[in-house]
């Protein structure tokens, strides 16, 4: 906590002290109780946590349709 190891976690520290829109979409499942400690200690910080799951219910017809779905989710965040 605190201390960035690489550019984009130095990024993500940044975004967090100027109080900006950060989001963050985990990949990795199932979470630990670590991984859900350290984002509701985020989410306490006003990041904004989604899942990169896909919605099924508009009948996707390619892989592009489910990445599309799910990048507009994110970008309808910003």
């Amino acid at each position: 906590h605190g201390s960035a190891d690489n550019l984009m976690h130095r990024a993500a520290d940044v975004v967090i002290k100027e109080q900006k829109k950060l989001i963050l979409v985990p990949r990795e499942t199932p979470y630990s109780a670590i991984h859900l400690e350290n984002m509701l200690k985020l989410s306490r910080l006003g990041v904004v946590i989604m899942d990169a799951n896909p919605a099924f219910y508009q009948n996707p017809k390619t892989i592009d349709d489910l990445v599309n779905f799910v990048v507009a989710r994110i970008l309808d965040h910003l």
